[in-house]
């Protein structure tokens, strides 16, 4: 698989080439019709309306690519639920998890050695390369949740360290999805399911079975050591930056990183990278590069490390100017609302009844 690149430029241009039509019938497969612009979007980089309004300037029909559209607004439903639920959607949100054996994780699945090996293999693309198809995912999830039956949160946090588009509302609330605590049932794949869509013929494993057996199964021996993970991120070292006391100070961070983001005013720009962030929600050191070469496409843009208390008190900045977000709550001064898709009001627990107040208006 291809590396992300980061220049904006190069980002722009795989959007305009992207096709939006031949995406749903194909989006779940291994080498299926994907964008892979997740990253992008989870990082602030580009937004969901940003690509709406491209497919626009193209003159696509709408209808024709409803589930891509789709697609664009399940991102921006997992973010509504973080913003209206906060540190809720850190623990089981509509029911507790069933059948919950430990708060751990399988140690095949952190080393990637399942002998599933399509999901073996993903593991170690996740590593190599911050990615991992979504469908993949869901396997994973299954396997972690239902099948080693550890509680969700833990390999939920194992996976958002690895992952550019890393994004802990779509991560969280889909692995509890999987996991039955966000939905109305748990999600299952076997061996017959994962073959298809990942083009393998590997058989006799402990998924090679029918879904009644993997839901009544006992734990199999190849899931079933349990490990603890201490996820650390290591941030550059703190250096000085040169702050104007005369002009705002906009505030970029990791789920904003948007270089046309007031991007014709005289402001000093700021990528924050805030300990207290990174240690609730720790991510590995190939997301700090990739966020780093992103944070270039930001014309003047510096870098503080520390918390935002700490940045005020360093610098006596009292002008902030900063995009709305979950994670941006403790900081003070001016909010810029965010590019939503279409921005709703109230609080919306099931995608359906989001998609639908919002379709009419969209498509």
């Amino acid at each position: 698989m291809n590396k992300f690149f980061t220049n904006y430029n190069d980002i722009v241009r795989k959007i305009e080439s992207i096709n939006p039509v031949k995406y749903a019938g194909t989006r779940n497969y291994k080498n299926g019709n994907v964008t892979r612009l997740s990253p992008y979007i989870s990082r602030g980089v580009i937004s969901t309306r940003f690509i709406y309004n491209k497919i626009i300037e193209r003159s696509i029909s709408l209808k024709k690519c409803e589930k891509f559209v789709q697609e664009l607004a399940w991102r921006d439903f997992w973010q509504q639920i973080w913003v209206n639920k906060n540190d809720d959607i850190n623990n089981d949100l509509k029911r507790p998890q069933e059948e919950v054996n430990d708060f751990k994780i399988s140690k095949s699945l952190v080393n990637a050695e399942t002998k599933i090996n399509a999901i073996d293999e993903e593991i170690k693309n996740l590593y190599k390369n911050g990615y991992m198809h979504n469908h993949m995912r869901m396997y994973v999830a299954s396997v972690a949740t239902n099948i080693a039956k550890s509680h969700w949160k833990t390999p939920a946090r194992w996976m958002y360290y690895y992952l550019f588009d890393g994004d802990w509302a779509s991560n969280a609330l889909s692995w509890q999805w999987v996991a039955g605590s966000n939905s109305n049932k748990k999600y299952y794949a076997n061996q017959e399911n994962i073959n298809k869509f990942f083009f393998d013929n590997q058989k006799n494993t402990f998924l090679d079975k029918s879904y009644e057996d993997l839901i009544s199964m006992r734990i199999p021996d190849e899931v079933n050591d349990k490990i603890d993970l201490n996820l650390k991120t290591i941030l550059p070292k703190k250096t000085p930056i040169n702050i104007d006391p005369k002009i705002p100070t906009l505030l970029y961070n990791y789920y904003n990183l948007d270089p046309n983001w007031r991007m014709d005013e005289k402001c000093n720009r700021i990528l924050i990278l805030e300990p207290i962030i990174f240690d609730k929600y720790p991510v590995s050191q190939t997301c700090i590069d990739f966020i780093l070469k992103l944070s270039n496409n930001i014309q003047k843009i510096q870098i503080y490390v520390g918390n935002f208390d700490q940045l005020k008190k360093d610098y006596g900045i009292d002008k902030f100017i900063f995009k709305e977000h979950p994670l941006n709550k403790h900081y003070t001064g001016m909010e810029d609302e965010r590019d939503w898709l279409y921005k709703v009001e109230g609080e919306y627990l099931s995608f359906f009844k989001y998609w639908n107040k919002i379709r009419k208006k969209i498509i």
